[in-house]
């Protein structure tokens, strides 16, 4: 026997940042919210853990920055070795004073960003987040959407105004509605380990990018007990049963010193640059990886998903609240597939071939000749600091962004 329908504005389906994120920003406007999760808990695998200084006022607009530096680390610049050259070049954010009070990165699991969103939403009135329930059906008419659910408890429906599909690259509410992901998919593998190790004795800078076509990686600083994220790739044919043997061999060819680490986590995942045909139908919207995924080299596919949602939660609050018409949603979806074909995904693309898959010597050594450059001249470092912005999308709200604009 169904359980009787729940009412809510907006039903946001997927407990990671995004949907946090983007349920958030609604209920701080006033709207009602419902997040549903399928997974029991939010999910704590080694995944993204960079949040460029570009995205870091959106998370101070809404209230949660000062929880996510107090529990992260403030990143001031990246590291960039080239071991078969025995070079680093350095990338210092500090050229960013005085353009943003965010001259630095955090670094941070989106586990816990995403934790630290829900502790926030879960204080605010007209707000809901139900785990262990999973999306088996949507269906849509003028004036709204119902969101069919089955759990440990059996079905239930919720009634919507508005749904938003946050709920990750194998999207449930993405193939309710029919979309597909076109694209390409990669011919490696991702490994994502945890491991507690101390770096900085080697000379390793909180974020570093290891550039060798054999042993590439890129290892971030998690917090003050030496956790780092050091995610490295592997042929995807390789069987995943093994992959612990294979983890372990890296680590003895790339480790340097006594090699004594702590393993603590680890995730393989493949590695795509797909997107959908469009990010809104109906009344449905789709944001982060349930719209577009790309490999996580630079960080392209997490600053995408909060850009998405900063832009989105916006606007539907505005259109929600008849500030605008629905057709606001239709220039999100065309916006942000334009900064993820023409932006994200190439640049995703060309900083994985730099750091894992550069072979040719004298492609290398011309990359190589740029960074030293670079990391001579503040005037480029700050240049290629702003290219992050191009990862953002003004605000669609007219009266919004032109108080913004003021300030």
């Amino acid at each position: 026997m169904r359980k009787p329908v729940a009412q809510s504005n907006v039903v946001v389906v997927g407990a990671g940042p995004v949907g946090f994120v983007c349920a958030l920003g609604l209920a701080q406007a006033g709207i009602r919210v419902t997040v549903l999760e399928a997974e029991p808990a939010i999910v704590d695998s080694p995944r993204a853990s960079g949040y460029h200084w570009a995205v870091l006022p959106g998370l101070a607009r809404l209230g949660i920055l000062e929880d996510a530096e107090r529990i992260g680390l403030r990143c001031h610049g990246l590291r960039m070795m080239v071991p078969s050259m025995d070079e680093h070049m350095d990338l210092h954010l500090d050229s960013l004073e005085g353009i943003t009070p965010y001259p630095y990165m955090v670094t941070l699991g989106q586990n816990k960003l995403a934790e630290i969103a829900k502790a926030h939403l879960q204080r605010l009135p007209g707000t809901e987040v139900i785990f262990n329930t999973r999306v088996t059906g949507i269906e849509q008419d003028d004036k709204g959407v119902t969101v069919q659910t089955a759990s440990p408890e059996g079905p239930r429906e919720f009634r919507a105004g508005w749904v938003i599909g946050a709920d990750g690259g194998r999207s449930t509410v993405r193939e309710t509605l029919g979309l597909s992901m076109d694209g390409m998919t990669w011919p490696e593998r991702f490994v994502a380990t945890n491991i507690r190790f101390d770096f900085a004795r080697h000379g390793y800078w909180d974020a570093n990018w290891r550039i060798d076509p054999q042993y590439g990686n890129i290892v971030m600083k998690l917090d003050e007990t030496n956790l780092h994220r050091c995610t490295f790739s592997e042929d995807a044919s390789l069987p995943e049963t093994g992959i612990v043997e294979r983890i372990r061999a890296y680590f003895d060819a790339v480790l340097p010193g006594d090699k004594q680490y702590e393993l603590v986590q680890y995730s393989p995942y493949r590695m795509h640059q797909r997107t959908v045909s469009s990010m809104r139908v109906g009344r449905v919207v789709l944001a982060g990886d349930a719209a577009h995924i790309t490999n996580p080299t630079g960080g392209m596919g997490l600053t995408s998903g909060l850009f998405d949602s900063y832009v989105l939660y916006e606007a539907l609050a505005a259109v929600i609240q008849g500030e605008v018409g629905d057709e606001v949603l239709d220039r999100y979806s065309e916006e942000r597939r334009r900064v993820f074909m023409e932006q994200a995904s190439p640049q995703a693309s060309a900083f994985k071939k730099l750091v894992y898959n550069c072979t040719d010597p004298d492609e290398l050594a011309r990359h190589v000749a740029g960074l030293r450059a670079m990391s001579k001249d503040k005037d480029l470092q700050r240049q290629v600091n702003l290219e992050t912005l191009k990862l953002e999308t003004p605000s669609l709200v007219p009266a919004r962004r032109a108080r913004s604009e003021r300030a």
